[in-house]
């Protein structure tokens, strides 16, 4: 193998991997539960954005029950998320499967 032919696949993959992390900046992903009672929005990098609480849902006597609420809603943010990156990722890898990586 040529060794020039390998610095320059290795070049277009941090060039495609440097790409890949700016749009991760761009992705949205949201998550939510209760029907809607809460919503999270993580970027690409699961950084939580946002977090909306239907004012219902919003009982003093039922805390536990918010707290769930929001877990819940973050985990969906989450599998959201790595779908998004997944499609995002797979035509610069050439159809490596992520899960493999745990993502």
């Amino acid at each position: 193998m040529n060794p020039f032919e390998l610095l320059k696949n290795t070049q277009a993959l941090k060039e495609q991997s440097e790409k890949l992390q700016q749009e991760l900046a761009d992705i949205r992903g949201i998550g939510s539960s209760g029907g809607r009672m809460v919503t999270v929005t993580l970027n690409g990098k699961f950084e939580m954005l946002d977090i909306t609480l239907d004012p219902i849902c919003v009982d003093n006597r039922d805390v536990q029950m918010l707290q769930d609420l929001i877990v819940s809603a973050h985990k969906n943010a989450i599998e959201n998320v790595q779908e998004q990156i997944k499609q995002k990722s797979a035509s610069l890898l050439g159809g490596i499967d992520l899960g493999k990586f745990g993502l």
